[in-house]
């Protein structure tokens, strides 16, 4: 007979705290709406930390490295380099940063991007393995704070003055491991609180994370670029593992963590109505706030052959592979073309 694995789990302490104050607790849609808008921040959080490369590459690879530009753009008396005003008749351009300033700068680019993004594809599988026999909340508390700091270790090359590739792709792999925490994660927090009932419209509004992500990300880069370059990664590292922080004292990852009953019915896959679940919980010892232990066997997870018979999932794959090839070329490489042809508009 097979022994069943056994996961601590318990309110977090941020609503055990809240709950102690207001000396009442809150109610299920209440839950649901909280869960909803932190797994969105958390997410966002995760796609912010994946921008900073794509700003910081004009940086580390300039258009012309240590090259003297004769008579440039004539504006008056005076001349306009990279948004700078001399009046020498040579200017010289940035020079950018060793190793991604030479001949093969954008090579090595691209590199750092296949190791991030190769590491964050094999991590995929191996994260939502483990999201299926972890408490999802300290796995994603435990991604997100690890993607922050990898991903400020990479910004503190700059500061340590680092030239070797090795440490940026080092950086690069790790940081690539600890993001594929995040979707599996989350997504699987969304899947134990809603069910099936307006599931398109919520999907809809949440998915909106990537996007805001994507953009807060630009922003944050961009507005500490001038201070220099390890910044554009330092800052969004830590908006990531901030973020960890309020998922680990307020993320409910499970409706029993704080006394509710599952959403929906597992076996007749029908979701059950949030006034009924009010009822149900009312009668559930495990409202107090004492730690509950819940057998993690109880729910197996998928296999990788077994996912690929399930109806509909190698067409979905496909489709979102030649998606996410499309949307990441354009997240990691479009600044960097529009910086390196600009010049010649």
């Amino acid at each position: 007979m097979a022994l069943k694995s056994v996961v601590i789990r318990g309110t977090p302490p941020g609503i055990s705290v809240i709950k102690r104050l207001r000396g009442k607790d809150w109610s299920y849609n209440s839950y649901r709406t909280a869960v909803l808008l932190i797994t969105f921040i958390a997410y966002t959080c995760y796609h912010a930390s994946r921008k900073p490369s794509s700003i910081v590459k004009s940086v580390l690879h300039p258009e012309h490295n240590e090259e003297a530009v004769s008579n440039p753009w004539p504006v008056g008396n005076v001349f306009i380099v990279e948004g700078r005003l001399g009046n020498d008749e040579t200017i010289w351009k940035k020079k950018g940063w060793a190793p991604f300033n030479a001949e093969d700068g954008t090579s090595r680019l691209g590199e750092i991007d296949l190791a991030f993004l190769g590491f964050y594809s094999m991590g995929m599988y191996v994260a939502g393995h483990l999201g299926d026999r972890l408490d999802l909340r300290l796995f994603l508390t435990f991604g997100m704070i690890g993607s922050g700091i990898f991903v400020a270790l990479f910004g503190m090359g700059y500061f340590w003055e680092i030239h070797a590739f090795w440490f940026f792709l080092v950086m690069q792999m790790i940081a690539g491991l600890f993001q594929a925490t995040g979707w599996p994660s989350v997504v699987a927090v969304i899947g134990n609180w809603f069910g099936k009932r307006k599931r398109g419209l919520i999907m809809g509004i949440w998915n909106a994370h990537t996007s805001v992500g994507n953009i807060s990300g630009s922003l944050l880069a961009a507005s500490v670029l001038d201070y220099g370059w390890g910044w554009s990664f330092i800052i969004p590292g830590s908006f990531i593992s901030l973020g960890g922080i309020l998922v680990y004292l307020f993320l409910a990852a499970y409706p029993e963590d704080v006394g509710y009953p599952c959403s929906h019915d597992l076996v007749g896959n029908q979701e059950t109505r949030p006034q009924d679940l009010e009822i149900q919980s009312q009668s559930i010892e495990s409202r107090t706030y004492d730690v509950r232990r819940v057998p993690s066997a109880t729910k197996r997870g998928v296999g990788l052959f077994e996912a690929f018979l399930i109806p509909g999932v190698v067409p979905f794959a496909l489709c979102l592979f030649f998606s996410k090839l499309v949307a990441y070329t354009f997240l990691y490489w479009l600044p960097f073309y529009l910086s390196q042809t600009g010049w010649f508009c």
